[in-house]
């Protein structure tokens, strides 16, 4: 078993040490499903424990020689967000469990974020009116993370959290395992926000305050965000219809739609 400990919590050693048993046993659970989350108190301290969902038998042996485990990855990722000045809970530890030689278990330990919303407050029937403040902010978020080679590959709604907090809003990501660190252009900055569950109104305002934090031409930030949204639902859309096809063995349609879906992600 390999654990990596963060030195600052390095009093946190024998919790860390025997989470992969205490696991199921203990901590509060506040998500499972993929994955599985549980919090628990230790030393005055509320920590966040992410286990993956053990993979399948060839990413196992890529996740042991090949590429990072997303633990790692979330781990090290957390670390040059914090270095670069953006809020993300702090990195607390990693470990990496094997079975027969090959990795099977990740966990990635934080400490918890204490800010109450997440993105999904602005879906469903929320309107632009009085949420402009906060939408503002976030865009321009958005840009300075992007100005700053930070560019989340999973930027949506769950995994942005924020408060206001005099006056000002802060946001912090989560699920970070999946990020790149480098030149992000305008078509990645507006394909950025493609996966956020918001009005069309909501995203004009959004994409023309990106625009102009990062010196854009509004009219064509706004044409890429809301294109690229419209492209993302017909992803997530052809992924439930294979799903349910599948059941019904109807593998031409299954066949058909994970090629739209396969040139969508790869050559859009």
């Amino acid at each position: 078993m390999k654990i990596v400990l963060n030195p600052t919590f390095a009093f946190l050693k024998d919790f860390i040490v025997t989470l992969p048993e205490a696991f199921t046993q203990s901590g509060e659970i506040i998500y499972k499903g993929r994955n599985e989350i549980r919090v628990y108190q230790v030393n005055d301290l509320q920590l966040n424990v992410k286990r993956y969902k053990k993979p399948i038998l060839f990413n196992r042996i890529v996740y042991s020689f090949f590429r990072p485990t997303k633990a790692e990855r979330a781990y090290q990722n957390a670390l040059r967000v914090l270095e670069k000045g953006f809020e993300t809970p702090t990195p607390v530890a990693y470990i990496e469990k094997t079975d027969g030689g090959l990795f099977s278990d990740g966990y990635f330990v934080s400490l918890q974020c204490p800010y109450p919303y997440t993105f999904r407050k602005f879906g469903g029937e929320e309107q632009l009116a009085g949420n402009e403040a906060v939408l503002a902010q976030f865009a321009r978020y958005t840009a300075r993370l992007h100005a700053n080679h930070i560019l989340h590959l999973d930027y949506s709604p769950g995994n942005i959290l924020f408060d206001t907090i005099g006056g000002v809003v802060r946001f912090s990501l989560l699920d970070i395992n999946r990020m790149q660190f480098c030149d992000v252009d305008e078509d990645m900055g507006c394909r950025s926000f493609e996966r956020l569950s918001v009005s069309e109104e909501m995203f004009r305002f959004m994409a023309a305050e990106y625009a102009k934090a990062r010196g854009f031409d509004a009219e064509k930030c706004i044409e890429k965000v809301l294109n690229y949204h419209r492209e993302s639902e017909v992803y997530f859309s052809n992924k439930a219809t294979i799903k349910k096809k599948l059941k019904e063995k109807d593998y031409l349609t299954c066949l058909r739609l994970g090629i739209d879906n396969l040139r969508w992600l790869y050559f859009s």
